[in-house]
Parts: structure tokens; C-alpha cells; sequence
């Protein structure tokens, strides 16, 4: 049976820990940590490299392979700088307000309801209002995506026509 093997080659200024399926990765003074749970691949630490390795060679343990590589790679490249993503609040019958609380942010008047939505904060993720524009940074790159797609989800219409009412919070820029 063939061995599987992938190397990651971390960059000077980047340490690295493991604990069991856990990967820590700290630069400077960012940090950023993820359990991976893939079954049959392995993790190990060599030096300044990260090694995945599997005891099958097949086209699902390679496809596992490389995402675990990507989600490692996206890692790195969260510590050199964050990911941010920019949001539009959109509003032309109600006037929307937004507010960012503890873990939170809440909308309130979404469509002249009485109840705010709220969408949650994840992990290390920072929010910040600017006049319209809502901007989310964070070194994960999962935690400030699905942070912006909370926000997103949290003004869906929904029981309306979508082409009249058109109010809302829309990503207009992701990170590449």
C-alpha cells in the first residue's frame, strides 16, 4: 500500500505547536489554533515544517489532504495580516441603525420591526461602524466569514417581494 505524504514549509517569524489534532500558530503577537478532525491523516511537527501524512493513497485522502493544507496555509497567511470584509447597510423605507455590542451586532428598525436581529461575533473577530459601511477583520479567516455571513442572514427578507424590498446588510468586498 502506498504512503501519503505533504509538507508545509512555515515562514522564519512563524512558531508552531501541536497537541494531539490541534495546531497552534503564533506570529509576533497574533495566534490563531485549529483542531482538525480529519480521520486517517496524520499531523506532525518537524523543525519549522508540518507534515500531513496518511498510510492510504487515494483520491478522497488526497482531496482531505489538500484542504487540510489550504486550512494551514490560511492559517499563516491570517497572522501575517487579517482578513477583512466590507458590508453595505442598505435601507429605503426604514432607517436602519446597527450597533456592535458585546459579542454582538445588533440591527434595530430592520424594516420597522419592533425587535432587534442580532447576529453573533466569532472568535477574535473585530467589528467596526463607519456611517454605512460596516467593516470585519480577524486572522481566522472561517471566524470572520461567517461572522460578515451572520450579519448577512440576520437582515434576510423574507415573505417579501426581494426585488421591492431591497433593505439589508450585503458583503460588498471579501479578501482573495
Amino acid at each position: 500500500m502506498k504512503k501519503f505524504e505533504k509538507i508545509i514549509e512555515l515562514p522564519g517569524d512563524v512558531s508552531a505547536q501541536l497537541q494531539g489534532k490541534s495546531l497552534s500558530l503564533k506570529c509576533n503577537n497574533a495566534e490563531n489554533s485549529k483542531k482538525f478532525k480529519a480521520a486517517g491523516i496524520g499531523l506532525s511537527l518537524d523543525g519549522n515544517r508540518i507534515i500531513i501524512s496518511s498510510d492510504k493513497a487515494g483520491k478522497k485522502t488526497d482531496a482531505v489532504a489538500n484542504t487540510l493544507e489550504k486550512h494551514i496555509k490560511n492559517m499563516i497567511q491570517g497572522l501575517k495580516e487579517d482578513y477583512e470584509y466590507r458590508l453595505s447597510v442598505v435601507y429605503s423605507h426604514f432607517p436602519i441603525s446597527v450597533a456592535v455590542k458585546q459579542g454582538i451586532v445588533e440591527v434595530n428598525n430592520f424594516l420597522g420591526e419592533k425587535k432587534p436581529r442580532r447576529a453573533r461575533i466569532l472568535g477574535k473577530t473585530r467589528v467596526e461602524m463607519k456611517g454605512a459601511e460596516i467593516t470585519v477583520r480577524g486572522n481566522s479567516k472561517e471566524d470572520a466569514g461567517q461572522t460578515a455571513a451572520n450579519l448577512e442572514q440576520a437582515t434576510r427578507v423574507s415573505a417579501r417581494d426581494r426585488r421591492v424590498f431591497q433593505d439589508g446588510v450585503y458583503i460588498i468586498k471579501k479578501p482573495e
